[in-house]
């Protein structure tokens, strides 16, 4: 039988949706992403690409760091340049033992800007439409090749990195500079081009976020990233019993900015939706894994301002709280928070992607959390689910 809310309680699915209505439960969205010691195997084996496996036990969180929880960086404030690398790291999706915890990526190579700590997903680069950022790929300290591609803006071909097409790839000792030109304001995204669907599910990717000039900010703004992950990868990548293919790729964890509930409604170490009543919310969505996830809100209609980097006109918009974000889409939703002051679930509503393992609520949910909810005794157990102390 299906394990639903804490270790031990049972509840049926009835229970739990009527114990988290109104002003009760809510979990929020988180990604996943775990990082362990270096693999045994070669560049060439690992990026070969067959099925990989590898036997050797090994602690997955030693000699590396542990990820962090993605940080803005605002370009426009340190002269448009930024120095990313690729850091192997541990990834602790939801580290506790409730609700199927502990869930972890035992490596992910995540990207690391400047000397800021490595996070899964990436920094979140930020700049205003009209400029030209310099991104450095610094590959001194690296162990196989990468690129970084950007998604939205149009640059010169030599720029796209897409090793492919551009002949141009970053080898482990070296480092390159790409010269991307902030000239399609939106949410957009990057990720490494280099053998792209192992890259990216290690973790190599972010988003690009160019603001229009005379961008007015909403009282409280989000960036989530929706990923599945299949950590059979991840694990092999770690040195440990577990063997990979891609064409066998079977997602087993699901995670919003890298966590999965309940660790998602971790005030600093998730990203739960935590606001006033009456604030206007902006979301900024983008999928970054392979799978479609239909995005539901409980209690709050948002309207879709902006696509791909494309706004959306005003005569176009409607209310509505399920949507639908393909690989690789970008989507801007706004709403207002004006329901009774409570939690409320956001969620994916595969309810398959809402799980970790066989223990449901988990994955891909999330919350709309009022401040104040925050004192009730609901959102303090939700707290001690997540890990959290004041």
């Amino acid at each position: 039988m299906t394990d639903i809310g804490a270790p031990g309680t049972s509840m049926t699915r009835r229970e739990f949706a009527k114990a988290t209505a109104g002003t009760t439960g809510l979990l929020s969205l988180a990604g996943c992403t775990a990082s362990t010691p270096s693999s045994n195997l070669s560049a060439s084996e690992v990026d070969a690409g067959g099925s990989e496996t590898a036997t050797q036990q090994v602690d997955p969180s030693a000699d590396v760091p542990t990820t962090s929880p993605p940080q803005i960086v605002d370009l426009d404030e340190q002269d448009h340049q930024v120095t990313l690398s690729s850091v192997p790291s541990y990834h602790e999706v939801h580290p506790g033992e409730s609700m199927g915890g502990p869930v972890d990526l035992p490596r992910v190579w995540a990207f690391q800007a400047d000397d800021r700590e490595p996070s899964v997903p990436g920094p979140i680069l930020r700049t205003t439409e009209g400029n030209d950022i310099e991104v450095t790929l610094d590959n001194t300290d690296g162990g196989r090749p990468h690129t970084v591609h950007f998604h939205g803006v149009r640059k010169t071909w030599e720029n796209d990195g897409v090793p492919t097409t551009t002949g141009i790839t970053v080898p482990p000792g070296e480092s390159h500079t790409y010269e991307i030109p902030a000239n399609v304001p939106g949410t957009h995204l990057y990720h490494c081009h280099y053998q792209t669907h192992r890259h990216i599910d290690m973790g190599m990717y972010g988003f690009f976020r160019v603001d229009p000039e005379g961008y007015e900010p909403a009282d409280q703004e989000l960036f989530m990233t929706l990923k599945e992950w299949d950590n059979d990868l991840n694990k092999q990548m770690a040195g440990m019993d577990a063997s990979y293919s891609p064409r066998e790729r079977d997602p087993n964890v699901f995670t919003i900015n890298g966590k999965s509930a309940p660790r998602t409604l971790h005030p600093e170490d998730g990203s739960p939706v935590i606001v006033s009543q009456g604030d206007t919310v902006r979301i900024h969505f983008a999928n970054n894994g392979y799978m479609m996830h239909p995005m539901h809100t409980h209690n709050h209609r948002f309207e879709v301002v902006e696509k791909d980097g494309s706004p959306i006109p005003e005569a176009a918009r409607y209310k509505q709280d399920v949507l639908n974000i393909a690989p690789a889409e970008r989507k801007t939703v706004e709403f207002e928070a004006d329901a009774d002051p409570g939690i409320y679930l956001m969620h994916c509503h595969k309810v398959f992607h809402a799980m970790n393992g066989n223990s449901y609520p988990g994955g891909m949910v999330g919350g709309i959390v009022y401040e104040e909810a925050m004192d009730s005794d609901i959102f303090g157990e939700l707290m001690d689910y997540a890990g959290y102390e004041a």
